[in-house]
């Protein structure tokens, strides 16, 4: 039920189709699709069913930590971590910045963490896995342990095997296939 209003809410909000392909994504490539995910992360309701079902997703690979690349990832971050917590099985947030501060500490990765501690990397929508593959090294970097990508949306657009060439595993709670069905 929570899985299918968050799909509806993702349909109705943030999918955004045209004619041709008039949309650039983050990868550069023009589209025909857009998902405007932050229409539902940032929407009290949706932002929660984005935690729960992605908490749901997450947990049973008992990562420490939870986070991504910035802007997109964030929102979700800190939804799994609150819902973690009332669940009684607290997973701390962290952010992933495009690139390492040029001051202070100069980290990449912000957050209450460890070397060696297990981190479940998430995305909003992955299309050609850069963004991830890009927060996937940083926290490698800074020494924890990837257990795999998270992805609210699969664009289907090489993602996946991008990531898997890295020998990381992809996990989403859509594929654009689906969203994209009446």
């Amino acid at each position: 039920m929570e899985k299918e209003k968050l799909k509806r809410m993702i349909r109705e909000r943030a999918l955004k189709v045209a004619e041709k392909p008039v949309f650039r994504l983050a990868s550069g490539k023009m589209s025909r699709f857009y998902v405007d995910l932050k229409t539902v992360t940032f929407d009290p309701e949706g932002n929660y069913l984005v935690g729960k079902l992605m908490f749901s997703m997450i947990k049973e690979f008992r990562p420490d930590l939870v986070g991504g690349l910035t802007l997109g990832a964030d929102p979700i971050a800190y939804a799994v971590s609150f819902v973690s917590l009332q669940e009684g099985e607290p997973i701390r947030p962290i952010v992933v910045r495009k690139e390492p501060k040029d001051h202070g500490t100069r980290r990449q990765v912000e957050g209450l963490f460890k070397e060696g501690e297990r981190v479940a990397v998430v995305e909003d929508v992955i299309t050609t896995g850069g963004s991830s593959l890009k927060a996937v090294k940083a926290c490698r970097s800074a020494g924890l342990e990837v257990v795999g990508v998270f992805s609210v949306v699969d664009r289907e657009e090489g993602g996946r095997e991008t990531l898997e060439r890295e020998g990381v595993r992809l996990f989403s709670l859509f594929k654009l296939s689906e969203l994209l069905q009446c």
